[in-house]
């Protein structure tokens, strides 16, 4: 944030991609003023038509204005009209929002055609804002929008110029919860006198207590760095001090493999445990290209459909965001039409049905993989309930907070959802590594007993790939 002079309360001129990007901006600026510029109004009208995410945004930003102008004449309008949360929304502020929302109700004298030419909206917006500053000297005017360029152009002309930042998970994304606890080598000498074992349905349990317990979350991962056959999970908490760990089961050996499948490092080996848990409804696997995401979790969807017949059949889809230039329309159903972004699981299923059985031994295997997964879009989500499903949601750092939440609460009775994404990796303009849905969940499942959560940090793709990714 930027230091503001003085302390003077701030009058914030919102860019449109704010409110297109949170319709409840409008209530997170606490005691400060909001201003809303004519060209923002005339941007939100021209985008509020269409089925898309930012149209739903527009429509909601409409409502609430239209609710916050309700029986308000010209005089109150002109004077700022008291920025009231209602409903729903009213719930959940720290601190609920004090300030007045001002529209631009006369033309502004001011431009900044000598220094930015042309008319477009953003150079309307920095002439609002310097006839602002101007004109309110009681206040500190500052631009708050999430267009980098915009912010750079306020700069150049003396503007304070903010992103908006209150969807932000964390304040770094090296502080989001990985997962994972390294226990100190003399842990066990510590806390030997405060530990039951036992053993039930051929698991190992542990009884720990001790000051290392209030810094653990339920189905975290611990292990000893110099003692590698300990992996564990924390499977209850009891107060602060008392807490229950379970041994996991080593997947790296060929006789555990899942679906031919062996883990080849620690994380992986948390992660099939996770995955092969039916207990655990929803897991985050985070991930740089090449440290098996999609691949683990493909196969244990495959054991759990196939071989266990937990769940019903396995449902793939991704956020069809293009790396480069986008290919058209596509013919086709809804599933040949997600072929093109479904390279990854097409390149998984070529490892997962490597049979002995020759071409026609695949082929069949090919037929029957096909039976039981499915390709679908996010686009047709909305009103469904999945049941008995397994969910797997790939690149999901492109998602959006609510765009997340839209499809986390259409899992039905015994579905599970796994995502996968690469925060480092982030094709959707506007969303950051803090800022997306893919962290935003991870941040807020940590604490749920039916969650899990590691982040795998080895590539494991081949010497040539792990050679380029340290390399260039």
């Amino acid at each position: 944030m930027i230091k503001r002079e003085n302390d003077k309360p701030c009058l914030f001129v919102l860019d449109t991609n704010v409110l297109m990007h949170d319709p409840t901006s409008i209530f997170r600026f606490k005691e400060h003023d909001i201003f809303l510029p004519m060209v923002v109004l005339e941007e939100l009208d021209a985008a509020k038509k269409g089925v898309s995410e930012v149209a739903r945004n527009v429509r909601q930003v409409s409502r609430f204005l239209d609710q916050l102008m309700q029986d308000a004449d010209k005089a109150e309008i002109d004077a700022g009209l008291p920025i009231q949360p209602f409903g729903d929304y009213g719930t959940g502020f720290t601190e609920p929002p004090a300030g007045r929302l001002f529209f631009q109700t006369e033309p502004l004298s001011e431009h900044v055609d000598t220094v930015l030419p042309g008319t477009t909206a953003d150079n309307e917006i920095l002439a609002t804002a310097l006839s602002l500053q101007a004109r309110r000297a009681e206040h500190t005017v500052v631009i708050v929008s999430k267009d980098i360029n915009l912010r750079i152009k306020a700069a150049v002309l003396g503007l304070p110029a903010e992103d908006y930042s209150n969807d932000r998970v964390l304040d770094d994304v090296d502080l989001l919860y990985t997962g994972m606890a390294a226990l100190s080598d003399d842990f066990w000498e510590h806390h030997a006198k405060e530990v039951d074992a036992w053993q039930e349905a051929g698991r190992t349990y542990y009884r720990v207590k001790g000051p290392d317990v209030a810094e653990w979350y339920v189905s975290q991962c611990l292990y000893m760095e110099q003692d590698e056959s300990f992996e564990a999970m924390v499977r209850e908490r009891r107060g602060e001090t008392e807490a229950i760990i379970e041994l996991v089961d080593d997947y790296r050996v060929q006789r555990h493999n899942v679906w031919g499948i062996s883990a080849r490092n620690r994380e992986q080996n948390f992660a099939l445990n996770m995955l092969m848990d039916p207990e655990l409804d929803f897991v985050t696997l985070l991930g740089t290209a090449g440290t098996g995401k999609t691949l683990l979790a493909l196969a244990a969807g495959l054991a759990q459909v196939l071989d266990r017949n937990i769940y019903r059949e396995i449902i793939m889809t991704r956020v069809t965001v293009p790396v480069g230039e986008d290919i058209g329309f596509l013919p086709g159903t809804e599933e040949e039409k997600m072929t093109p972004w479904m390279g990854a699981l097409m390149d998984n299923m070529e490892v997962l049905t490597q049979t002995e059985g020759g071409d026609w031994g695949r082929a069949a295997t090919n037929d029957l993989l096909r039976s039981r997964v499915r390709i679908q879009s996010l686009n047709f989500m909305r009103g469904r309930t999945f049941l008995h499903k397994y969910i797997i949601l790939d690149e999901a750092q492109n998602l959006t907070a609510k765009q997340m939440k839209t499809l986390i609460t259409r899992a039905g009775p015994g579905t599970k959802i796994v995502c996968l994404g690469n925060i480092a990796q982030i094709d959707t303009p506007y969303l950051t590594e803090t800022t997306s849905g893919l962290t935003y969940v991870v941040d807020r499942f940590k604490d749920w007993q039916h969650s899990g959560h590691i982040t795998l940090v080895r590539g494991e793709r081949s010497r040539l790939a792990d050679f380029a990714s340290d390399s260039l």
